[in-house]
């Protein structure tokens, strides 16, 4: 039974509860088709064959020709990978958290115990180029945080839901971005 939404331009997010109110809790995001990249796998193979018939007719200029086909068939190949269709978050608070990312027929699961699981950290990820937020576990016996989604890279309004569900079912009372009373 899907209980809310939330839809961006990028990502639809549904919070389904499995089983019943127990049992499971399910986040999804899902990603949007993008038109666009549909418009250029049928465009880069006219653009390859296009290059190719140049590269037969003026002989004189070769490099730049065979350059322009290695990089136009390298677009071909990247618009072709399978994307990522949806990344799931199902938390069973009596067992862990089951991870999926789904790319086409091709699913891949990570479970972590939920005693394993010592806090969920709601971040902000700041590059040179962008800003973004990301979901993380503090795992019990690692040095470094696990990611929650590995592909995709939702809005915070999509991610808080989903860390409150998951403080809820570790027991943390997690509380974002503010400092505690005994931190400096």
């Amino acid at each position: 039974m899907a209980e809310c939404g939330i839809f961006d331009k990028k990502y639809s997010y549904i919070h389904d509860r499995k089983w019943g109110s127990e049992a499971a809790d399910a986040h999804h995001i899902i990603v949007r088709k993008s038109h666009a990249k549909g418009f250029l796998v049928y465009l880069s193979p006219i653009l390859l064959l296009a290059s190719a018939f140049h590269l037969f007719l003026f002989k004189d200029n070769i490099t730049i020709t065979f350059w322009n086909s290695l990089l136009i068939a390298f677009l071909v190949k990247l618009l072709l990978q399978k994307p990522v269709e949806k990344e799931s978050v199902i938390v069973m608070p009596a067992f862990g958290v089951q991870l999926e990312t789904h790319r086409g027929s091709k699913i891949v699961r990570r479970f972590v115990p939920i005693d394993k699981i010592l806090k969920p950290v709601l971040s902000e990820c700041v590059t040179p180029v962008t800003c973004y937020w990301s979901l993380s576990f503090i795992i019990r016996g690692e040095a470094e945080l696990m990611l929650v989604f590995k592909e995709v890279c939702p809005p915070v309004k999509v991610l808080v839901p989903i860390w409150k569900a998951l403080c809820a079912a570790i027991g943390s009372e997690g509380i974002l971005g503010t400092p505690t009373a005994d931190a400096p």
